[in-house]
């Protein structure tokens, strides 16, 4: 083959490309002889239409699909095409429902099966593959905008977004009923709280982007930050909304929709619905035991927290509050001051030893440091350590702490035991950590968190000393010549250095008792229980249910994680837990600076059957909030979700929904083309198929409509020659009559009207993953944190720096599906990104078909092409030993078909001129590779 040939094939393959996106762009207009419907089509109620008679719309009918569509071709005098042949026919289904492409072998064994039946199993086969649930979660993935990074100008990476990810692939797989795959990405921990993938699958709320600099970074009390959570809970409603009901709800944010019967008020009814929630690393379990234990006590600690009185000073908790305060009060902890041998301050400071055997830091006053202080251990059996940080005329302010404010910050406090012959000391795990002052996103547990960012802080209170409590997770015994270590580690920075330490040991058992209480605790605890007021028995009873909890919590095995939508979680920076639903206002104009009344929680008026408002029997219960609209939305009365889905999943079989916006069923969006077929599909979905997504899969992939060919049949078109692709119309030929045809296909140019089957591009994943296959190198393990595909490296600032071209891609990471790839929202990979993956930052219900001289660089000549074009041709050379039989498994296993003659000769020739590489890189770069028939 001559330059100017494979120039003329590449020139070819572009053109075929710019014209199968514009048949695939979705048009406004209205398909020839299509009905009037009212602009409110889609809220009104669900009926079942009759099927029509298949007999007066074509006697091949299959299934009521069929019925449906041939009635509407026979209105407007015309015929659907013939069946296509059985090859493009399995390659086509295999690329629709599990993303790859069938092996040769599975073709053989298909094409040699001749029972009316075969095709069928064909399909059951795929609907049953683990790589179905892989591919139609990548899809889920777009209509969510999901990535693993927050976006905007703070793009830190999720680390625990994957789980969401792997979540929709199970779900899909085991086909979860949709009722419930709805519920449970809106309000799965509480309609479903003894399942750990219902709190998992809380990650769609929160898997669009996320303002960190807004809602973490700047102050709570300042507009912008208000702002910021309008916006973000705008972006929360707007992804379920349309992803469920295709509907523009956010369009009503500052005014009453200019289109749809949405008004304001119902718009912030569903911003108050997501009131309590934040995005956030979210706790669960893998094991259903442990889930639901922790589950229950998360519960119950909210309740706590919020100070229910009818649980605090109910009787049985009372009883067991002073049960504890007895056996607290049975024996007194016994502590030992601990004196220091050596000390040294990392910094520079001066530390002079005391009479009290504390230690007074003077001098020098860095903005980090680390103080380490040996001693002999003044007890054989140690349990627990206690360190006070005192107070002292010389400090700040009397301190305890040495910024010019007495403030502290203690990041890490650990202790090691120097055994006598040991090359290098032990570290003690310390556990349950206690403290007589807490400051909310500073408490004492964040001195073992291992993380140097956080800190146990002591802000208010100044010339006050205070105490924090550790325990041994081992006791501890020290032999002749031991000595400990206690190492403070102070490096939150500004100079929060602790400026008076003194450490302390017991021997107590069980170390529990040797916590500290706060000192609002201990003046409650001097009082005699008769003399309590029922404020100060709540308190007790609190405090005692937060040590309880907390003390059973720390012996759960350690949980996982899930970027999720939460409103219990470990405060980050600013971003802290809600406590209850923040106010949400309706706004003027959408101004934050002229709030109007207060809203609701609530979904959409306009859908007539179902309760708009609410009625919640805890306005101050964020869950009960989102289970209240989910359940609205899964309602069996609810047209729009039935409607939604169905055409969703119709458009990813056809290139084109019923509705041809499938975000948008309003007045300013598509109106569908066979509204009879979509009603009948919704209320088949819901009642017959009982939600099932394979069944809705298998109705559509088995009905003729859908097993039609993609070229007209009087069109003499071989697109399937690689000799004629410079010359050939790639997307079918002109249009002209179908045999049978009372009218010309012209009237019907873009195929709303479903006369044949439409020609498609594959898509970024499915190129990717066919190469993968085809080259022998794809790897199916499923599941597990997403591969960064990518060198990555610190950035300036949060953002760190991504660079593409060092990824080594003959890497095990380079070989999974690419629905395991790590999406990266401001930074996406620029190979997908030219086959237009999208990014993450914007719902995508459809994906751009483009055209760009990028996208055919990209395909010539990116490094993962190149390489797996190599890897292709060394498995060509392993399977056959003549260059002919290479040509022909390597059309096998690219074009799913046996090579033409002509074609063996050529594309030998070019392989012996060229390299075999260089043929396989030829091919991947063809239409019949791209496109689906």
């Amino acid at each position: 083959m001559t330059t100017s040939a494979i120039r003329s094939i590449l020139l070819a393959t572009a053109l075929a490309r710019a014209m199968s996106a514009g048949v695939a762009e979705s048009g406004k207009a209205d398909p020839a002889g299509a009905r009037a419907l009212p602009d409110d089509w889609a809220f009104r109620p669900l009926k079942r239409p009759l099927i029509p008679d298949p007999r007066s719309a074509h006697p091949a009918a299959l299934n009521p699909i069929d019925a449906f569509i041939r009635a509407r071709l026979a209105e407007q005098g015309m015929a659907p095409s013939p069946e296509a042949d059985k090859r493009t026919l399995l390659r086509r289904v295999y690329f629709d429902l599990i993303g790859l492409p069938p092996t040769p072998e599975e073709l053989r064994d298909f094409l040699a099966e001749t029972s009316p039946a075969a095709y069928g199993l064909a399909v059951d086969r795929l609907l049953a593959s683990p790589r179905y649930g892989e591919r139609w979660a990548r899809h889920w993935m777009d209509a969510a905008h999901f990535a693993e990074t927050h976006g905007h100008d703070q793009d830190r990476i999720r680390t625990n977004a994957w789980p969401y990810r792997d979540y929709l692939v199970a779900s899909f797989n085991r086909d979860q009923p949709y009722a419930r795959f709805l519920q449970e990405q809106v309000a799965g921990d509480v309609l479903f709280p003894g399942d750990p993938q219902a709190v998992v699958a809380l990650g769609f709320v929160a898997a669009g982007p996320w303002d960190e600099s807004s809602l973490r970074d700047i102050r709570e009390d300042t507009i912008d930050r208000q702002i910021g959570r309008y916006l973000d809970r705008d972006d929360m409603l707007t992804t379920v909304m349309q992803t469920f009901t295709s509907t523009t709800v956010q369009c009503a944010r500052c005014h009453d929709h200019k289109f749809d019967p949405i008004p304001q008020r119902d718009y912030y009814g569903l911003q108050a619905v997501f009131a309590g929630v934040d995005r956030a690393n979210r706790v669960y379990d893998e094991d259903p035991t442990v889930h639901g234990r922790r589950q229950a006590l998360l519960r119950l600690r909210k309740r706590v927290e919020r100070g229910e009185r009818d649980l605090l000073l109910a009787t049985d908790t009372q009883h067991e509050a002073a049960d504890w305060e007895r056996a607290r009060a049975e024996g007194k902890v016994e502590w030992k001051v601990v004196e220091p041998l050596t000390f040294v301050s990392a910094g520079g400071a001066t530390l002079t030893r005391q009479a009290d055997g504390s230690l007074l830091a003077g001098g020098s006053r860095p903005e980090r440091d680390t103080y380490t202080i040996t001693a002999s251990a003044p007890l054989p059996v140690i349990t627990a350590v206690r360190l006070e940080a005192l107070a002292d005329p010389s400090l700040p302010k009397n301190g305890p702490g040495r910024q010019d404010n007495g403030n502290l910050h203690l990041s890490e406090f650990q202790v090691l035991l120097f055994e006598p012959g040991a090359k290098q000391a032990r570290d003690t795990p310390l556990v349950n950590p206690s403290a007589d002052f807490n400051q909310s996103g500073w408490t004492i547990e964040h001195a073992l968190d291992r993380n140097e960012k956080t800190a146990w802080g002591i802000h208010p209170g100044v010339g006050q000393s205070h105490q924090a409590t550790f325990e041994l997770k081992e006791p501890i015994t020290l032999t002749t010549g031991a000595a400990l270590a206690f190492v403070l580690k102070q490096l939150h920075g500004e100079g929060h250095l602790i400026g008076r330490p003194r450490l302390a040991v017991t021997d107590v058992r069980p170390p529990s008792r040797a916590r500290v209480l706060p000192a609002d605790i201990e003046r409650i605890l001097a009082t005699p229980a008769p003399q309590r007021n029922d404020d100060q028995r709540a308190a007790l009873a609190a405090f005692y249910l937060k040590e309880k909890i907390s003390g059973e919590l720390a012996r759960l095995p350690r949980p996982s994680l899930v970027y999720a939508a939460a409103s219990d979680f470990e405060p980050d920076g600013g971003l802290k837990p809600a406590g209850a639903p923040r106010p949400v206002h309706r706004l003027r104009r959408g101004d934050i600076n002229k709030p109007l009344e207060a809203a609701s929680p609530g979904a959409l008026e306009c859908v007539s059957g179902l309760e708009a408002k609410f009625d919640l029997g805890d306005a101050g219960d964020e869950g009960a909030r989102r289970a209240a609209l989910a359940q609205w939305l899964a309602h069996p009365e609810n047209p729009l979700t039935w409607r939604s889905i169905v055409n969703r999943v119709w458009h990813h079989h056809f290139g084109r929904g019923l509705v041809d916006t499938p975000n948008d069923f309003g007045r300013m969006g598509g109106r569908p083309s066979h509204p009879e077929l979509l009603d009948w599909l919704a209320v088949w979905f819901r009642d017959d198929a009982r939600g099932s997504i394979k069944q809705l899969h298998r109705l559509i992939v088995t009905s003729a409509t859908y097993r039609q060919g993609s070229a007209p049949a009087s069109g003499a078109v071989r697109s399937a020659s690689l000799r004629t692709l410079a010359t050939t119309d790639a997307v079918g030929g002109a249009p002209t009559a179908a045999p049978g045809a009372g009218a010309l296909p012209e009237l019907d140019t873009d195929n709303r009207l479903l006369w044949r089957m439409s020609r498609t591009r594959l898509d970024a994943e499915q190129v990717r993953d066919a190469i993968l296959q085809i080259s022998g190198c794809l790897d199916l393990r499923m599941g597990g944190p997403s591969d960064m595909q990518f060198d990555l490296q610190p950035g300036i600032h949060v953002t760190p720096k991504v660079d593409y071209t060092k990824f080594d891609v003959a890497s095990p990471a380079a070989r999974r599906r690419s629905v395991y790839r790590f999406l990266f929202r401001t930074l996406p990979d620029p190979f997908m990104d030219a086959l237009d993956c999208p990014a993450g930052d914007q719902l995508t219900p459809v994906r751009n078909a483009s055209v760009t001289v990028q996208q055919a660089l990209a395909m010539w000549n990116n490094a993962f092409v190149a390489h797996y074009a190599q890897r292709f041709a060394a498995r060509l050379e392993s399977l056959a030993k003549a260059p002919e039989d290479r040509v022909t498994l390597a059309c096998e296993l690219a074009f799913n078909r046996p090579p033409e003659r002509e074609e063996v000769a050529d594309l030998a020739e070019y392989a012996a001129k060229h390299g075999l590489a260089n043929l396989c890189r030829l091919i991947l770069n063809s239409n019949e590779f791209m496109f689906i028939n």
